[in-house]
């Protein structure tokens, strides 16, 4: 049985590959009583979630998509934070990849982080949703210098 490949969001097309989903997987996503299926936007939210669960990382997103998030959770009426900003997936019948874009913090370790967010978000996904997690893939977009402003506990020199 092989299943229909699906692109990436970027254009780039992972090489194809045919491969059999396991018993323990196939049974977890079909029931007798018929399918589970997964949307992409339910994955996309979970690993977003479970990435912004890990200290070090600042925000996700590139560039262009933090600074329209930005403006857009000061809308009044908005949803507030977009969990799946800088969160981009495949999800097939019984597997899911995930590609992250995040901002760490400066001084963070960027390869404990990229592992320890790695591992995050694999067992999130695959605990939520029963889908086995083939990759999870990092790109790290910026680092996140703290400035003077930062600090709110410096008192203001104009009253």
């Amino acid at each position: 049985m092989s299943q229909p490949t699906v692109s990436r969001a970027g254009g780039e097309s992972p090489a194809t590959t045919s491969t059999a989903a396991s018993p323990a997987t196939r049974d977890r996503m079909s029931t007798d009583n018929g399918q589970i299926s997964v949307a992409e936007n339910v994955v996309q939210k979970i690993a977003g979630k479970a990435c912004r669960e890990m200290g070090g990382v600042h925000a996700m997103g590139t560039t262009g998509a933090r600074a329209f998030g930005s403006v857009r959770e000061r809308i009044p009426g908005s949803s507030g934070p977009n969990f799946s900003q800088g969160v981009g997936v495949e999800v097939g019948e019984t597997e899911a990849a995930i590609d992250l874009d995040i901002v760490v913090e400066y001084g963070v370790s960027i390869a404990e982080l990229g592992r320890s967010i790695q591992r995050n978000v694999k067992q999130a996904v695959e605990r939520m949703t029963g889908l086995r997690v083939v990759e999870v893939n990092i790109a790290v977009d910026d680092v996140y210098l703290p400035t003077p402003d930062d600090d709110q506990d410096t008192p203001s020199r104009v009253s």
